[in-house]
């Protein structure tokens, strides 16, 4: 049972507070990550969705359909069909037959694709260094840790968000 906001402790007010504090940055930082990466990248035909998608496939053990690719990133199907198409008119990927699903063919690298992809984490890993100095790998793993804590407790919240959307929605149309 949760504290309502004229109930809430001090230590839920102060809980709130970072959340939404926390949110804010996580968007900014989520905006800044794509515009640089666009452009570390941009000269290598790639943006940051395009190396998303060629890290999703190259993180994975065999080719997997778009689908797949899309749950694993938790992204829409339809965003990562649309990047898989446009890198498959530029040469970065290709379709190879599914022998588990024939209208779903596998997506993997081409040569030039994994030429890309190569550049872009070498250049991924000189950023990585610019940007980590100073930072101990402690407080990076535990920024780490806590951001994957909060992505599965807001994967495990979706039955939650009906009932608070109703509740408050039932309060404030009384």
């Amino acid at each position: 049972m949760s504290a309502t906001m004229g109930e809430a402790s001090a230590d839920t007010l102060r809980a709130r507070n970072a959340w939404s504090g926390l949110v804010i940055e996580v968007f900014r930082l989520n905006g800044d990550l794509i515009e640089a990466g666009d452009a570390l990248v941009r000269d290598l035909g790639l943006t940051s969705a395009r190396w998303q998608v060629l890290g999703a496939i190259a993180l994975a053990p065999a080719p997997l359909p778009v689908a797949h690719i899309a749950r694993n990133m938790g992204l829409a199907r339809q965003s990562v069909q649309r990047v898989v198409d446009d890198m498959r008119s530029d040469g970065l990927v290709r379709l190879e037959p599914n022998p588990h699903h024939r209208r779903a063919p596998l997506v993997a690298m081409t040569p030039r694709g994994e030429a890309a992809y190569r550049q872009a984490i070498a250049r991924k890993d000189l950023w990585a260094d610019v940007l980590t100095e100073g930072l101990s790998p402690e407080a990076i793993e535990a920024a780490g840790t806590l951001l994957r804590t909060l992505q599965q407790r807001i994967g495990a919240s979706h039955g939650h968000i009906a009932t608070i959307a109703a509740s408050t929605r039932t309060e404030t149309q009384g």
